[in-house]
């Protein structure tokens, strides 16, 4: 499936779950294409929402996993713009419900653009493409979890860092994972950034885990 809208896939789980983790996929500094079934950041992320949804709903969450109407990041604002409906649309079907943003690469980036909302308490970001204009503002009160690999050669861990010890003036809590020997897709060390994902974004929902 293509679309030049937003789209939602729902992992839901419990009928009233309470709390949502919005899963937001990478994409491409620039690009007017729309997402479509073939599009590899999206199967990847879709794939890690198959395979943490079991693990969400017996803690009482469910998966959302959203499609960007666009790859691109293209500044930015439309793929904001995209992200807080998404948000909006959660509300909608399950009110206030706290969300998890769990964002891989430009997704990572998307994150910490719409942690302001009031549902998010926080931003697990796996491999977060990150620069030193990208906002902490956003995290105020809020929990960062970022994970990267070392062997990344499209996203820089130290950059990551920089943005990690950055959001700890703000943040309620921030720290960074290090991978060790991965790269940047998560396909080598699948499982291990699925633990990582879904086990820090249940943290931050149940602080006492």
């Amino acid at each position: 499936m293509a679309t030049s809208s937003p789209f939602l896939t729902r992992f839901d789980g419990p009928e009233s779950p309470n709390a949502l983790i919005l899963m937001l996929h990478g994409g491409k500094p620039r690009s007017a294409d729309v997402v479509g079934d073939g599009s590899a950041s999206w199967q990847r992320t879709a794939w890690m929402a198959r395979s943490i949804a079991g693990r969400a709903h017996e803690s009482g969450a469910a998966v959302w996993l959203l499609r960007y109407a666009a790859r691109g990041w293209n500044g930015g604002a439309d793929r904001v713009a995209d992200a807080r409906w998404a948000l909006d649309e959660v509300r909608a079907s399950h009110g206030d419900r706290p969300v998890i943003l769990l964002g891989h690469s430009m997704g990572a980036r998307v994150a910490v653009h719409v942690a302001d909302d009031p549902s998010v308490v926080g931003v697990v970001a796996l491999a977060p493409w990150w620069d030193r204009t990208d906002p902490v503002h956003t995290l105020a009160g809020r929990s960062l979890v970022a994970a990267h690999g070392r062997r990344d050669r499209l996203t820089s861990f130290t950059r990551t860092r920089e943005y990690v010890a950055r959001a700890r003036s703000v943040a309620a809590h921030a720290e960074l994972v290090d991978m060790g020997p991965l790269g940047h897709y998560m396909l080598k060390g699948a499982g291990d950034w699925d633990d990582v994902a879904i086990e820090s974004s249940l943290r931050i929902l149940t602080p006492s885990r």
